[in-house]
């Protein structure tokens, strides 16, 4: 895959949302990055597009609190969708992101891919898991990310990215398993390459409709 089409480092900020209502046009591709809340996900965000601080990364896991949109180019948007699973968080106010997160993941036809970020040391959480089997079952493709696999060895992180891959395996669908490490960049072409493959789809299709 070429992805010097998707120009990933052009990603700019649109808005932050609480809702689904108060996001942009559910037009185009989105391509939506879940994970929880100490998971690196604004630090793998931030290293795909080439941005320092494009998602705001925060040593309290759990602040993330608002569907954020950033647009690559007109109608191709990445979306950094709010930490889960982070047991310091109040139950009141942890119930309404996973409200948001939820309402997101079922109603967003624009949602063309799910990125699904978990720290290779503790991967498959409960919550990952159904995260997971919905998108298999809803028929959307997965890119899991192992993130901070400079962790570990080469041996062991290659043992744990064959044991993931077998695991989800039980779920079917189209999940993909990568290692990835925002501090070494490992796994950041791969995890390109696959974004811009969602999100040229729609691309690919257009063209496909063309009389001969």
């Amino acid at each position: 895959m070429n992805n010097n089409k998707i120009n990933f480092n052009a990603a700019r900020f649109i808005t932050s949302a609480p809702n689904i209502r108060q996001m942009p046009a559910d037009t185009g591709v989105e391509i939506a990055f879940a994970g929880r809340s100490n998971a690196g996900k604004s630090s793998a965000l931030n290293t795909i597009t080439q941005h320092k601080s494009l998602a705001r990364t925060s040593k309290t896991p759990g602040r993330t609190q608002l569907i954020n949109v950033f647009e690559l180019s007109e109608g191709k948007r990445l979306i950094d969708l709010p930490g889960y699973g982070y047991a310091r968080v109040p139950e009141e106010m942890k119930l309404k992101w996973q409200e948001a997160l939820s309402e997101y993941l079922q109603q967003r036809d624009s949602l063309k891919g799910l990125v699904v970020l978990m720290d290779i040391r503790h991967p498959l959480k409960d919550i990952d898991q159904q995260l997971l089997q919905w998108a298999s079952d809803c028929e959307l493709p997965v890119l899991a990310l192992l993130t901070k696999c400079d962790k570990l060895k080469s041996g062991a992180r290659k043992a744990e990215v064959l044991r993931v891959r077998e695991a989800v395996a039980m779920f079917g669908g189209n999940i993909r398993v990568e290692a990835f490490s925002s501090l070494k960049g490992l796994g950041v072409d791969q995890a390109k390459d696959v974004l811009s493959e969602w999100l040229l789809q729609d691309d690919v299709t257009a063209g496909t409709d063309e009389p001969a």
